[in-house]
This record gives structure tokens, C-alpha cells and sequence, in this order.
């Protein structure tokens, strides 16, 4: 069964396309479900990020399935997208498992080594364990590609420094402004990017934090963190008013600043700057408020030149990064091309023991004098005798797995031929 790899992310597509292919949380277990129901999808696997939107998936028949992927796509997407396809790609066997290891170790993220992309890969393998969209495959792949993330956080200066969506928004709005001490700036969202960006505001000498948050209480748990205000959703043209920075990062499928409630606040303070910082995907921000007096405004994808200075570290990691994901790949290549003797190795050795088992129980009956210790022994024995001869022939079996689905199943048929492994042992 092949394995791929298909998606969209910042290094093929502008934020606007990716926006309308990002799947909010709520509806992850909806869209898996959607996607474990395609005919030619075997297993299936989803990451959904800020920088991508990825589907893993064994199909049973590679053309069937990758177009089924597509038309997943198509069906779940929030909007028109002319010329998808020139902004997928789609990866097949050794280059999607290498994919999402450099996915999980942070080398393709937006900025190198980002440490929020490893928790988003446990994510999407929680998900698709509780939609019940994976499978032995994707399980051994996607623990396999959490360990090597863990690994190269551990083992070499990849997650060096302190660089992140959230701190490069603080960076761009210091880049701006020139400081930030003495402004006042509104938090939209209280969710991770929310809590890292308030803690590195808590550095820089503001004078108030304004937390906007659709659900109050979790703006108060922010706030308990980082001391400021809490502010309901629907008080969002206060905050907008009293601000001078605004960094928004909601999980909303719609604009949350539109032109209206932004050139309503601006009403209120005609003379004094607004700059937004919008590192949300689906975007938070119209870009319409760039159009109005005094109002800046700035993507995710302007923020990658915010922090390319601060990388240089992360980048001297990345040849030992590559080495411990080459590494990984090896071992989880190995085991891929394997598994389809798994059935067969363990039909052979349930086959081994029981004629053994048969045969030492036969050989005591006719022996019943035998002593307890001359029973230990000859039992011993014979499982020595039974695991040399198994070795070599379970060796040469996974040595010669072929990567072929025909192949497979016709070595399959004849290696049951050859050991009689339909009948049952008597």
C-alpha cells in the first residue's frame, strides 16, 4: 500500500489559500471521519497549522487515493481556490516519512525549529487516534516522527533561542514602533500564541494589556498570568480603542477585525497609530483595515524577515538535525518494508511450536519415567533446536521483503504453499 504525503503550506501557498483550507479544531473529527470513508483511503492522518495543512494517508490504489485526497479538499474548503493543484504537492513513500520528520523536527517550518510544530504533530495523531482514522501504519509513523522532534530539541541547538510566531509578532511591533515601553497593546485570542506572546510583553515596559477573548474566563487565566485586563469579545472596539499594538491570534473561521469595528475605534482616537499584527490562519485581520488612516497592518507570512537575524544558531543545528532524521527514516523504511511478513514470520512460529509442543508431549507419555530435571532439559532443547532453525529462514524472509503490493502477496502465497501454513498442525 503507498504512502503519501498532500498539502498546501507557506512555502507553496500565500496565506489567503491557506486560510481557506484550514480545518478549525472543532471539526477535525468531522473531517476525519469524512476522510476514512474514502474508498482507496486505507488510513489517514491530518496537520492542521498556522504553515500547513498536510493529509498522511496508506491508500489501497496510489491514483484512486490521491485523487480522493484532492476531492476532500475541494469538498471541505471555506472558499474558491483557482488552480489548487499548482499549489499542492503530494509526496510518495521515503519523501512523505521524511516529510513529517522535518515537519516534527521543526526544518520546515516557517521559522526553522519552532516549537510549537512538535506539539501540533501529537495533535494530529490524538485526533486521528480518536476519529479511528489510523492504523498500524500511521501510529508507528507518526510516534516515530514525535520521537525524532524530541530528539533533535535534545540532542543539538535546533530549538536554540528564544523565536517563535508569537515573539516574532512582539519583534515586528518593536521594529515599528521602536518600543514598546509605555504603549498599551490588546492580546486577541488567549490560546498558546496568546500566552507566549503576553509573556514576552511582560519584558518590555508596557503600560496595559487588554486580552480579548470570546470565552471571558480564559482571558482572566491569561490575565491572572500576565496582569492586565480581560476583555469579552463583544467589547472588542474598546480595547481596540485604548491600543496601540493589537496582536490577534483567534481560531475563528472569520474576520474578527473588520473594517467597521476598526474605523469605529479609530473614531474615538483619530491622531494616535494603530498597528496590527495578525499571525492567525485563517486570518483574523480584513486586510481592508490597512486602508483606513493611521491603521498598519501585518500577516504571518510578512513575519519570516522579522527573525531570519535570530536563526543563525537553529541553522548551524540543522546538518545534525538531517543526520538524526536520516536515522529515523532508515529504521521506520525498515520496519515499512517489513511488515508484510509480520502474518507469515508468526504463522511460521505458532506452526514450529506446536508440532514442538506436540512432539515433547508425545515423547513424555511414552517416557514416564523420566525425572522432572531430564523434562526441563529435553523442553529446553528443543526450543534451541526449533529457534536455530527459525532464525535464518525469519532472517532471510524480512532481508527479501519486496516493496511491490503484487510482490508481497504473491512471496505471501508462496511462502503459505511452500509451509504448508493453511492447515493446521496435528
Amino acid at each position: 500500500m503507498p504512502l503519501v504525503a498532500l498539502g498546501l503550506s507557506h512555502r507553496t501557498a500565500p496565506v489567503d489559500v491557506r486560510e481557506r483550507h484550514a480545518f478549525a479544531p472543532a471539526r477535525m473529527g468531522e473531517a476525519l471521519t469524512a476522510l476514512r470513508d474514502y474508498e482507496a483511503v486505507h488510513e489517514a492522518a491530518m496537520l492542521s497549522t498556522c504553515g500547513r495543512i498536510e493529509i498522511y494517508a496508506e491508500l489501497d490504489d496510489y491514483e484512486a487515493g490521491v485523487d480522493q485526497l484532492k476531492s476532500f479538499l475541494q469538498n471541505f474548503r471555506h472558499g474558491e481556490v483557482e488552480d489548487l493543484e499548482s499549489y499542492l504537492y503530494t509526496l510518495l513513500g521515503r519523501d512523505a516519512i521524511e516529510h513529517l520528520f522535518r515537519v516534527s523536527t521543526g526544518l520546515d517550518s516557517m521559522l526553522i525549529g519552532e516549537a510549537e510544530i512538535l506539539g501540533q504533530v501529537k495533535d494530529a495523531y490524538v485526533q486521528a487516534q480518536a476519529a479511528g482514522s489510523i492504523g498500524k501504519t500511521l501510529h508507528r509513523l507518526f510516534k516515530d516522527a514525535i520521537h525524532a522532534g524530541k530528539a533533535a530539541r535534545s540532542q543539538t541547538g535546533i530549538g536554540d533561542a528564544s523565536v517563535s510566531i508569537a515573539t516574532a509578532a512582539i519583534d515586528m511591533a518593536l521594529a515599528k514602533l521602536g518600543s514598546l515601553e509605555g504603549k498599551s497593546v490588546a492580546i486577541v485570542g488567549a490560546g498558546k500564541m496568546g500566552r507566549t506572546a503576553s509573556k514576552r510583553l511582560r519584558t518590555l515596559g508596557i503600560a496595559a494589556l487588554y486580552v480579548v477573548n470570546r470565552t471571558p474566563e480564559r482571558a482572566r487565566q491569561l490575565i491572572d498570568e500576565a496582569q492586565g485586563e480581560a476583555v469579552d469579545l463583544a467589547s472588542l472596539e474598546s480595547a481596540l480603542a485604548r491600543a496601540d499594538v493589537v496582536v490577534t491570534s483567534t481560531g475563528a473561521s472569520h474576520f474578527i477585525l473588520t473594517p467597521q469595528n476598526v474605523a469605529a475605534a479609530m473614531r474615538q482616537r483619530p491622531h494616535q497609530p494603530l498597528f496590527v499584527v495578525d499571525i492567525a490562519v485563517p486570518r483574523d485581520a480584513d486586510p481592508q483595515i490597512a486602508q483606513l488612516p493611521n491603521v498598519s497592518l501585518v500577516d504571518i507570512d510578512a513575519l519570516k524577515d522579522v527573525v531570519d537575524s535570530k536563526l543563525r544558531m537553529r541553522r548551524e543545528a540543522v546538518p545534525h538535525v538531517e543526520e538524526i532524521i536520516a536515522e529515523y527514516v532508515t529504521r521506520f523504511g525498515e520496519w515499512y518494508r517489513t511488515r508484510s511478513t509480520i502474518p507469515v514470520i508468526a504463522s511460521l512460529t505458532k506452526k514450529a511450536e506446536a508440532i514442538r509442543q506436540a512432539e515433547i508431549e508425545r515423547l513424555f507419555a511414552r517416557c514416564p519415567e523420566l525425572s522432572e530435571r531430564e523434562r526441563m532439559l529435553i523442553t529446553g532443547s528443543s526450543l534451541s533446536i526449533i529457534s536455530r532453525l527459525l532464525h535464518n529462514v525469519i532472517t532471510r524472509i524480512r532481508d527479501n521483503a519486496p516493496d511491490d503490493r503484487e510482490q508481497t502477496l504473491l512471496r505471501e502465497r508462496l511462502l503459505h504453499e511452500l509451509f504448508d501454513l493453511q492447515e493446521q498442525p496435528k
